[in-house]
């Protein structure tokens, strides 16, 4: 990996002198919650944080929204200190900067936090020896350069869906982690919130509840990323957008108007791997994948080497499973769940509490709760890098048989298709330089 930084030792100097004449010019009576009393947490032991990426998904972890399940996002958090939010849109990380400011401002006393600061280019938030984590939410094609970029710089990571837009991607992201001893959460949540439903269909279905496990609807099928050249004919640049810097590692073109996040995506992309996330739980196969990928009805397929087969499209009749769920079918029954719902057929399956002796699975009732512990404690995470990886591998698996409309073998453990070089290319993905792999 080749790595650039903008930050000069003179900017980097200067930007510390006036943050001492800051310091020299502040009170000198210190606040309660700057020692931590009164409830609050002492600064020291929060956990700093800078968000690449604040634009609707990334804008909702930062000050709340439908990912974060607390008031205030990340910042209303009293665990965590928001130093720097980055994006290519001026006006995204202005907006989202003062929003942080302006609640800090109102909800910690004068001298208790560092003021947030706003960049264009996400290196200059890596450069930064105070932040300890970012969150990534940028744009797709994005976001295994920028994750593993961080696990270089020394900091944890929580990334948004998907891990990877190609299965190369992924493993470089899981090695990454453990070369550096990174803490890394995916935000694959559902094996974390809406009330345990994901985890507790998951247990059922490990525990024998519907008997031997045969099939899995997925509801969604595999997706990928593709690069096109064009969407439409050249425009200005907006004032404010940084485009070379959003376009990164995809090839240059010049603007075209389009800077939506999912541009380049191909079949189920951006939602598919909250979907294989689930089915690689419940089939028990974090730690592995597929061997053979097929079409089947029009839609991507595969098998795990015990046999069960997945199938990218809905149960026939079933209305549960679109939001994010999967039904799984065995001998004796089935499990319908999705963020809404927690069915079976027959219906006691899910009324039965687990056994003693039963397995239970990695339990945590909070998603960015449990990153945040992990960073503290050095523990892995529910959605760590390496499941990860296998969660998007499982997506970009169907991505690669839907482009090719053919049967594809695929060994698990070597991570490719054996004698099989069309396919073997679609693994990886040319990127521009420098944002190569």
């Amino acid at each position: 990996m080749k790595q650039f930084s903008q930050l000069s030792r003179r900017h980097f100097l200067c930007r510390g002198l006036a943050g001492l004449g800051a310091w020299a010019a502040a009170p000198t009576l210190i606040p309660a919650s700057a020692l931590g009393r009164g409830g609050a947490m002492a600064p020291s032991e929060r956990v700093t944080m800078g968000f690449i990426g604040v634009g609707g998904q990334g804008g909702g972890h930062l000050l709340g929204g439908a990912w974060t399940y607390l008031e205030g996002g990340y910042t209303g958090r009293k665990d965590v200190q928001v130093l720097a939010v980055c994006d290519v849109w001026r006006d995204c990380r202005e907006r989202a900067c003062n929003g942080v400011n302006n609640y800090y401002s109102k909800n910690r006393g004068a001298g208790t936090y560092q003021s947030c600061q706003a960049y264009a280019d996400f290196r200059q938030v890596l450069d930064r020896p105070d932040i300890d984590a970012v969150l990534i939410a940028s744009p797709a094609h994005w976001h295994a350069l920028m994750a593993i970029m961080a696990a270089q710089a020394g900091k944890d990571v929580y990334c948004e869906k998907p891990t990877a837009v190609t299965v190369r991607e992924g493993q470089a992201v899981a090695a990454a982690m453990r070369r550096y001893g990174r803490v890394y959460q995916a935000g694959t949540q559902q094996r974390s919130e809406y009330n345990g439903k994901f985890r507790r269909a998951c247990e059922l279905v490990r525990n024998g509840r519907i008997g031997r496990l045969q099939a899995i609807y997925a509801c969604r099928e595999g997706g990928a990323i593709a690069w096109p050249t064009r969407f439409g004919a050249d425009k200005p640049v907006p004032d404010g957008l940084e485009w070379d810097l959003y376009l990164g590692p995809a090839p240059w073109i010049p603007f075209d108007g389009n800077t939506g996040a999912h541009r380049y995506d191909i079949g189920e992309l951006n939602w598919g791997q909250h979907h294989y996330d689930i089915v690689q739980w419940g089939a028990g196969m974090d730690e592995s994948g597929p061997v053979e990928l097929f079409i089947d009805e029009g839609r991507t397929a595969y098998k795990y080497s015990n046999g069960v087969t997945v199938y990218g499209r809905p149960y026939p009749g079933e209305r549960v499973g679109m939001d994010g769920g999967v039904i799984f079918v065995g001998s004796e029954g089935r499990i319908a769940v999705d963020r809404g719902n927690l069915v079976s057929y027959p219906s006691e399956i899910v009324r039965e509490p687990l056994r003693p002796g039963e397995q239970r699975l990695y339990w945590a009732d909070s998603h960015s709760g449990n990153f945040l512990e992990c960073v503290r404690t050095r523990k892995q995470t529910m959605s760590h890098a390496d499941i990860a990886h296998r969660s998007s591998s499982a997506l970009l698996l169907g991505g690669v048989v839907k482009q090719l409309q053919r049967p594809l073998k695929y060994d698990p453990v070597r991570e490719e298709f054996p004698h099989d070089s069309e396919a073997n290319r679609m693994l990886s993905l040319a990127q521009r330089p420098p944002w190569q792999v």
